[in-house]
């Protein structure tokens, strides 16, 4: 399933109960889409708030996809090149004079298994993937070879 969205917070939503839906008639597990649906919500709202800056001239994509036991979600825009996966982990404390935000990239991490970003043709590509299992079904297909993209930090 495939989305283009306008860069504003509602947009962000519509995607997010898209992926609900998505997942949902797939069997997904609630609790899997909730940390699914919140990571696609934090880094939805980092694009449309920091790389199209709330333009709702402007557009980005999301795509979700359902294979091999695997749930994918990719997002597009193009905005400013930034590699999210480069961000350091938070510890999960607050810090009283530490710096504000990161956040977002933070729980994205925690509820998927594995980050992903290239810069292609002029657009940041972040590809967030969590492991279902092979209870979930799925088709097989090969998936390309991101080898020059970075892997999740883990915690």
């Amino acid at each position: 399933m495939q989305l283009e969205l306008r860069a504003t917070p509602e947009e962000v939503m519509r995607a997010v109960e898209a992926l609900q839906e998505f997942a949902r008639e797939r069997q997904v597990p609630e609790k899997t889409i909730f940390g699914l649906a919140l990571a696609l919500e934090e880094c939805g709202s980092n694009v449309v708030n920091h790389a199209l800056k709330r333009d709702a001239r402007l557009a980005f994509q999301v795509a979700f996809e359902h294979t091999c036991g695997d749930f994918i979600i990719e997002l597009r825009d193009g905005g400013p090149a930034f590699d999210p996966t480069a961000v350091a982990d938070r510890r999960l404390q607050a810090e009283e004079n530490g710096p504000h935000g990161g956040w977002g990239v933070q729980l994205a991490r925690h509820y998927t298994d594995e980050i992903r970003y290239r810069r292609e043709a002029g657009q940041n590509i972040l590809r967030l993937a969590k492991r279902l299992g092979p209870a979930t079904g799925g088709t097989c297909f090969p998936q390309p070879d991101t080898s020059q993209s970075k892997l999740k930090q883990e915690n």
